[in-house]
């Protein structure tokens, strides 16, 4: 009798099991039920071409090329994984890979321009820097992530987005870009470490220190974020680079039209840095955006950027390519923006903007991007940049043409 328990208890076990395998076969097999990996690998591969057409008033220029019109290739791969060790501890990598060849490769010192990396880890490597080629690769996101409840921290090279605007983000002030950028959509990244904790329905409290080679440069700064009646909004303090700073954002509607805002306040540690003398300034944007809707999706947006104390890149070509910081977001006083967005066709959208700065220069472009398919895109850029004769932009107005291919997997 004991026997025929335990041999019928067997089967029942051995039953339980292959039918427990058996659906953990047909659960894998149903969309949405296999079991989540735990890395993921997603990335890029580009082809642009840029075509540049300086004026003949142009007198400023110092390209090797004699102020001649002039075409430049790049070819831009990226890499993001991650990799997650449990539920709340992950790493996330974050590579991009640029091959640039072409008559502004040929200028001395482009490759150490496009080298530079002012992190507190170099994280750039050129591998090729030579007759009119250079290669560069860069880490620009590189970080442990570890989240418990309410609770987050996250250490390495990452991007803090503390912008409530679209456009001008005076409350970023660990990692700012330039909107003439189109090609890095991503942005750039700080080496910092974050402390974060829920508060409540959006809410939050951050807590980030951003190191420097130098020491006087180091960056941290505390930020509340909350919600107000429907309204995003956000307190910030501390210190970014040479300035204390104090600063304050919004975001909301009205009326179906989007409201934003950003300010800050820089007040210099000290007098002067390296020779050049320090003054206090405020940083400020408004910006408002409305959706028409409709078969072509309409879509516009404008704002505004005030710099009490705006300083003097010496050329356009310093602007438009150092790195920028929310201080030296504009060279003007007064700069506005406004564009409008329309779809051509389902796969296709154009948009037009301009930028006009107080000092008489001012910007037109017009971009079109069309899907050829899930995973390909080709985007055409028109840039022009002009003004007034002793305007930043007019001493060096100039044209580009940009055509890029993207393939994404």
């Amino acid at each position: 009798m004991k026997r025929q328990l335990s041999h019928t208890v067997l089967k029942t076990m051995l039953a339980v099991v292959i039918s427990c395998a058996c659906s953990s076969v047909v659960l894998a097999q149903i969309p949405g039920l296999e079991p989540e990996k735990n890395w993921d690998l997603t990335g890029y591969v580009k082809y642009m071409a840029t075509g540049s057409f300086p004026d003949s008033k142009s007198e400023n220029t110092t390209d090797v090329k004699d102020q001649g019109n002039s075409l430049d290739n790049l070819i831009h791969q990226r890499f993001n994984f991650e990799y997650r060790f449990n539920r709340h501890l992950r790493v996330n990598v974050g590579m991009r890979n640029r091959l640039f060849f072409g008559d502004s490769a040929e200028i001395a010192g482009y490759g150490d321009l496009v080298g530079f990396d002012p992190g507190y880890m170099d994280l750039s490597k050129n591998w090729v820097d030579k007759n009119g080629v250079v290669g560069n690769s860069q880490l620009d996101r590189l970080y442990l992530d570890w989240q418990e409840n309410d609770w987050q921290v996250r250490a390495g090279r990452f991007r803090i987005n503390w912008a409530m605007a679209t456009l001008w983000n005076p409350n970023d002030i660990f990692n700012s870009y330039s909107i003439y950028d189109f090609d890095y959509e991503e942005r750039s990244g700080s080496d910092a470490i974050l402390v974060s904790r829920k508060l409540g329905f959006a809410s939050a409290f951050d807590l980030v220190y951003n190191p420097s080679k130098n020491s006087g440069l180091d960056s941290y700064a505390g930020r509340y974020l909350f919600n107000h009646q429907g309204w995003d909004m956000q307190l910030l303090v501390g210190k970014s680079g040479l300035d204390h700073v104090i600063g304050a954002g919004f975001a909301g509607d009205i009326q179906g039209a989007g409201l934003r805002g950003e300010i800050s306040w820089f007040e210099p540690k000290q007098s002067e840095w390296m020779g050049d003398p320090l003054e206090s300034s405020t940083v400020a944007t408004i910006e408002a955006d409305y959706s028409f809707g409709g078969q072509r999706n309409w879509m516009t947006r404008a704002s505004l950027l005030f710099i009490s104390n705006p300083q003097d890149p010496n050329n356009a070509l310093l602007f438009l390519n150092l790195p920028l910081t929310a201080r030296t977001l504009s060279f003007a006083e007064y700069t506005w923006y406004a564009d409008i967005g329309f779809d051509i066709t389902a796969l296709s959208r154009l948009t037009l903007s301009s930028t006009y700065y107080n000092d008489g220069s001012y910007f037109l472009g017009a971009s079109n991007s069309y899907s050829l398919s899930d995973d390909w895109q080709v985007l055409t850029v028109l840039q022009r940049f002009d003004g007034s004769n002793d305007s930043l932009f007019g001493e060096t107005s100039n044209t580009l043409v940009n055509l890029q291919f993207k393939w994404s997997f």
